[in-house]
């Protein structure tokens, strides 16, 4: 028999919805979201893309398999927090070296349990995502209302989870050299260009195309990473003196930031595109893929039609942008992530077609 409600959630508009704490017990003021995804919990806990955002797990169970030391997405988690319907706490998985509840307080991630997650994930559907304050239950509403309206969700995330110095990954065949801006990587993506024989040099977001190009690199990947993408107008301005120079491969923020790069813009969306259950076409082939997303912002269409950019993949849920190209410059970009862990693996085949276009730049030189 569970004890008496220890944590809450408040919103702006006075709703509260009442649970039981795991990982750290602190307070946290946070923009409040929800992911579809039926597996991958960790992953999603150790991506950076997720900083400062509250995560409401739609899949009921979180936790049963507790966590994998190779399964990190990065050495630092920076979830804002996990609302989860059901945490178990005693997992079953002879790869799990801790709980999540342990690891969650091992880096100051607040979580809460036993949360009504389908009632909250209407709730986000019907008004959007938005602050939302978790404290302890004994928090009156108007003091966490105060709170809310004089505590404002940070927007230097970037600056905040992108590395502060060059890292070279050199797999044991390495035949190309792919220069990575890292606005908040998923280290799956480098994995997944080292399984290619790529060595991968990653650089802090703010690096200047100058001293990429003292890198030598044979292709450019700007990174997946958190936030609105008109708060980083330093790769912005490096898209714009590299492109035409190397073949550029844009995954999540990445796409926007390259949209940008050519003079479209972006605007966000009412509660996002999170989860691994996204169908997605390819305009030039017309396949379908499954994919796995995670982002507040989309394309704007209509600004695309003033760029030298085409659009290439589209969402069939909302007929958003998902990919575009400039065959010209050799660039191109995606919404959603190929590298996908633990899945799907539909789109994969963009790392190969990256590769092809460095293959082609080499027998051009």
């Amino acid at each position: 028999m569970l004890n008496e409600f220890n944590r809450k959630l408040i919103f702006e508009d006075g709703n509260e919805y009442f649970g039981y704490s795991f990982g750290e017990p602190a307070e946290r003021v946070c923009e409040i979201v929800f992911n579809t995804s039926m597996v991958g919990y960790q992953e999603i806990l150790s991506d950076p893309s997720y900083t400062y955002q509250a995560v409401v797990m739609t899949y009921p169970l979180i936790g049963n398999y507790g966590i994998a030391e190779e399964d990190y997405e990065t050495a630092n988690p920076s979830l804002g927090a996990f609302i989860v319907g059901e945490y178990n706490d005693r997992p079953s998985n002879f790869r799990s070296i801790a709980t999540l509840s342990n690891i969650m307080k091992k880096y100051h991630i607040p979580g809460v349990y036993g949360i009504d997650t389908r009632k909250l994930t209407r709730n986000i559907r019907k008004f959007g995502s938005r602050k939302v304050l978790i404290t302890d239950a004994a928090t009156s509403k108007e003091k966490g209302l105060q709170i809310l309206a004089e505590t404002s969700v940070p927007s230097n995330a970037v600056s905040q989870v992108s590395r502060k110095k060059i890292e070279t990954t050199i797999p044991e065949v390495s035949e190309f050299h792919v220069v990575a801006i890292d606005c908040g990587m998923k280290q799956n993506i480098v994995r997944s260009l080292q399984k290619r024989n790529c060595t991968v040099t990653a650089v802090p977001y703010h690096t200047t195309a100058e001293a990429i190009r003292t890198l030598k690199p044979d292709g450019v990947l700007i990174s997946n990473g958190p936030g609105n993408p008109n708060d980083v107008p330093e790769v912005i301005a490096t898209i714009q003196k590299l492109r035409g120079e190397y073949p550029i491969f844009g995954i999540c923020l990445g796409h926007q930031l390259i949209c940008l790069a050519y003079g479209a813009s972006c605007y966000k969306l009412k509660f996002g595109h999170r989860g691994g259950n996204h169908p997605v076409q390819d305009l030039q082939t017309g396949k379908i893929e499954i994919t796995s997303q995670n982002h507040s912002y989309a394309v704007d269409r209509e600004s695309l039609a003033h760029t030298s950019l085409t659009v290439t993949h589209i969402n069939l849920l909302d007929r958003t942008v998902e990919g575009v190209c400039c065959e010209k410059d050799r660039v191109f970009s995606v919404q959603y992530h190929p590298e996908s862990a633990p899945g799907p693996e539909d789109s994969t085949y963009l790392f190969d077609r990256f590769l092809k276009q460095m293959q082609e730049e080499k027998k051009n030189a």
